[in-house]
């Protein structure tokens, strides 16, 4: 991840996608990518799916999908190869889905490039000092801390640790009362 601790965007050669949430997302995005950057811009790919999206199709795109990348030195690889594909930008999908949560985290911070972050409207925001409110709205927005679940989710922090001790004692007494009346 680079262009962190500056607002600066570089010269867009060409962008890679890591495609972790719904397909729609990435279909409604790449027109206005090409819209933003130019048709002759390369977009890439990497992805779980084993079709493309649509708008990708007419373009020379490579994709990349992780399946074939299973285990240490296939990821390695994987890696490499994208660090020497020299990408501008890197946009990943941060929606509220669970899809391939780990692969897009290891792209974002191994890939040399300027990161936006995708939610689940389409919209994107720059990764860097400039947007750091945006960020970290985002960031309370996706852990229950924003909005009305940040009561509920705070209550549910704070009680944690007494429901499992409870939960503890109960199993002990109900355990020891158990052995007690065997005997």
């Amino acid at each position: 991840m680079r262009y962190f601790l500056t607002g600066r965007l570089p010269k867009v050669t060409s962008i890679l996608l890591v495609e972790s949430g719904t397909r729609g997302l990435v279909e409604g995005l790449i027109g206005g990518l090409r819209e933003t950057w130019g048709d002759q811009i390369q977009i890439d790919l990497v992805t779980c799916y084993a079709t493309l999206p649509k708008g990708f199709e007419a373009h020379n795109t490579r994709v990349y999908r992780v399946g074939d990348y299973r285990g240490r030195a296939a990821r390695g690889r994987l890696y490499g190869e994208l660090g020497c594909n020299r990408y501008a930008l890197v946009g990943i999908i941060c929606s509220s889905e669970i899809v391939m949560a780990k692969w897009k985290w290891a792209l974002a911070l191994r890939i040399p490039a300027k990161l936006f972050i995708i939610n689940e409207n389409g919209d994107y925001f720059w990764v860097d000092r400039v947007h750091l409110d945006t960020i970290r709205r985002f960031v309370l927005l996706r852990s229950g801390l924003a909005g009305s679940g940040a009561v509920r989710t705070l209550v549910r922090l704070i009680s944690f640790p007494f429901t499992l001790l409870y939960l503890l004692l109960y199993a002990t007494s109900a355990h020891a009362r158990r052995a007690w009346h065997k005997n």
